[in-house]
C-alpha cells in the first residue's frame, strides 16, 4: 500500500490528529498563533486549488445531459437545505457569530470528495461529478442571498465588504481559475495532467496541514468561548440524520434508480465547509469563533460519511443483488 493510498484509507484519523494537535499548540503557546495565522492563507488557497482540480469545469455541459437528476439536486440543496436549517436555527439558540458559522457551512453543497463517498456507498459518482460544477456556480450566487434572508440588515454591519471581496478573489477565484486552466492544459499537455495527480495525491496532507493551522491560529483567540464548539456538533449531527431521510424521499419522488438515489441523498448531506472557510477568516475581528465553527463541521461530516457509507445502501437497496428470502 503506497502513502497516498494509506492516507486515503485513515483519513478521518489523520483529520483528527491534526484538529488535536493544533488546538494542543494553540493552547500552550498561544505567543505562536501569529506565526500560524500567515500561513492559513497560502495552505487554504494550495488546498481549494486542489480541490477544484477536481471539479470537471471543461466538460460543463455534461451537467445538462440529466436535467432530471439536475433539477433534483437543485432543489433539495437550495430549497430543502435552506428550511431545514431555518427549522434548526429556530430551535437552537446561537451567538451572531456562532449562527454565522453554520449559516456558511450548512448553506453551500459540497462538490469535491462528495463524489468520492457517493461512489464507496454505490452511488452514481458520474452524475455528482457532472452535476459539480453547476452546484458549485450556484450556491457562490446564492450565498449571499440566502444570508440575508436569514440575518438580514445586520449582515451589512458584519460583513466588511473590502477584506471579504479579498478573501473571495484570492482564495476562491484565483485557485478556481487556476485549475480551469490546468484542466484545459491536461487535455492536451502531460504537464498538465502531472499537475492533477500530484495536487490530488497532496488533498490529505493539504486538508490535515489546513485544519492544524487553522485551529493553532484561532484558539488561542477563543479559549474562552470553546464551549460554544460543542454546542454546533448535535446541529451538525442532526442536518446529516434529517438529510439522508429527505434525501430518500426526494429520490423516491424523481422515481431515480438505486445509483441516483444513492448520489441524491450524499449530495443534500455533505457541505462545502473549506470553500467558504475563507469568508469565515475575512470577517472583522469580533468573529474569531465562526472559522473553528467551521471546520467542526467538516470533522463531524467526516465520520457521518463514513456511516453514510454504511447505511444508505441499506436505505436505497439495489433489489437486483439483493439476496432472495
Amino acid at each position: 500500500m503506497s502513502a497516498t493510498q494509506w492516507l486515503e484509507r485513515h483519513q478521518i484519523l489523520v483529520y483528527l490528529g491534526a484538529l488535536a494537535a493544533g488546538a494542543a499548540v494553540g493552547l500552550t503557546l498561544p505567543g505562536s498563533s501569529s506565526v500560524f495565522e500567515a500561513s492559513i492563507y497560502p495552505l487554504l488557497g494550495t488546498l481549494l486549488y486542489a480541490t477544484f482540480l477536481q471539479v470537471p469545469f471543461t466538460k460543463l455541459a455534461d451537467a445538462f445531459r440529466d436535467r432530471r437528476f439536475l433539477t433534483a439536486a437543485l432543489v433539495l440543496n437550495f430549497v430543502v437545505v435552506p428550511l431545514v436549517v431555518a427549522a434548526l436555527t429556530a430551535v437552537f439558540t446561537f451567538p451572531q457569530a456562532v449562527l454565522l458559522g453554520v449559516l456558511l457551512t450548512l448553506l453551500t453543497p459540497c462538490i469535491d470528495y462528495v463524489i468520492v463517498f457517493s461512489g464507496l456507498a454505490g452511488g452514481d459518482s458520474r452524475r455528482l461529478l457532472a452535476a459539480s460544477p453547476l452546484l458549485m456556480l450556484a450556491q457562490m450566487a446564492a450565498l449571499p442571498l440566502l444570508l440575508w434572508l436569514f440575518m438580514g440588515p445586520e449582515l451589512t454591519d458584519i460583513v466588511d465588504i473590502g477584506p471579504f471581496l479579498e478573501a473571495f478573489v484570492i482564495l476562491i477565484v484565483v485557485p478556481l481559475g487556476l485549475a480551469w486552466a490546468t484542466q484545459a492544459l491536461a487535455a492536451r499537455r502531460r504537464a498538465g495532467v502531472v499537475l492533477t495527480t500530484a495536487f490530488t495525491a497532496a488533498m490529505v496532507p493539504l486538508m490535515a496541514g489546513t485544519l492544524f493551522v487553522v485551529v493553532a491560529g484561532q484558539i488561542p483567540k477563543i479559549r474562552d468561548e470553546l464551549h460554544h464548539v460543542g454546542t454546533v456538533i448535535p446541529v451538525y449531527a442532526a442536518f446529516l440524520v434529517i438529510m439522508a431521510g429527505l434525501g430518500v424521499v426526494g429520490a423516491r419522488l424523481f422515481r431515480f434508480d438505486v445509483g441516483r438515489s444513492r448520489a441524491l441523498i450524499f449530495s443534500g448531506a455533505t457541505r462545502n465547509s473549506l470553500v467558504v472557510l475563507p469568508l469565515a477568516l475575512a470577517l472583522p475581528a469580533g468573529y474569531p469563533l465562526t472559522p473553528v465553527i467551521v471546520v467542526t463541521q467538516t470533522l463531524v461530516e467526516l465520520v457521518g460519511m463514513v456511516l453514510y457509507v454504511q447505511l444508505v445502501p441499506r436505505m436505497v437497496r439495489d433489489t437486483r443483488t439483493a439476496p432472495r428470502p
